[in-house]
């Protein structure tokens, strides 16, 4: 088995249950023949730089996973025969790569994705708190300074 890397940009316009159901079908390929997932990720919807099939934004998924160079000639044939697919890009990262290895990607991913939600949660509570100490600061900290001269 050799490890790859896909980047695949759908349209804008699927359902979620499409795009659903176009990641488990592209995943149903690698798994044949003992092929593994490491990991997908749904990066979302983003801007294109161009134009692609007359779309400006595109919905992007990444794959990570180990199989047989057959099996990514298959998914991509399958990519270029779907309308739904408007790009795509398979990387070999490896030419051989063991049981070890793919669960240590998997733990590396798994600590990756903690590492951004912990990430994220402590931006979150940082603007949070920072919001909350802008307007108390500006109540309680009010000095008069006009003087009243005896007459």
């Amino acid at each position: 088995m050799r490890r790859y890397e896909t980047i695949y940009i759908l349209r804008p316009t699927l359902s979620e249950d499409e795009i659903n159901t176009i990641i488990e079908n592209s995943s149903s390929i690698i798994r044949t023949g003992n092929g593994q997932i490491i990991s997908v990720d749904k990066w979302g919807m983003r801007k294109l730089a161009y134009l692609i099939k007359k779309e400006s934004q595109g919905f992007y998924v990444y794959c990570d996973y180990a199989t047989d160079p057959a099996n990514v000639a298959e998914m991509e044939r399958k990519f270029r025969i779907d309308d739904a697919v408007m790009k795509y890009m398979t990387v070999k990262l490896a030419d051989t790569i063991t049981e070890e290895e793919i669960e240590a990607a998997r733990g590396e991913h798994e600590a990756a994705k903690v590492a951004a939600k912990a990430a994220e949660a402590a931006e979150g509570d940082n603007e949070r708190d920072s919001d909350d100490s802008d307007s108390d600061d500006s109540d309680s900290d009010e000095i008069d300074t006009d003087t009243k001269e005896d007459e």
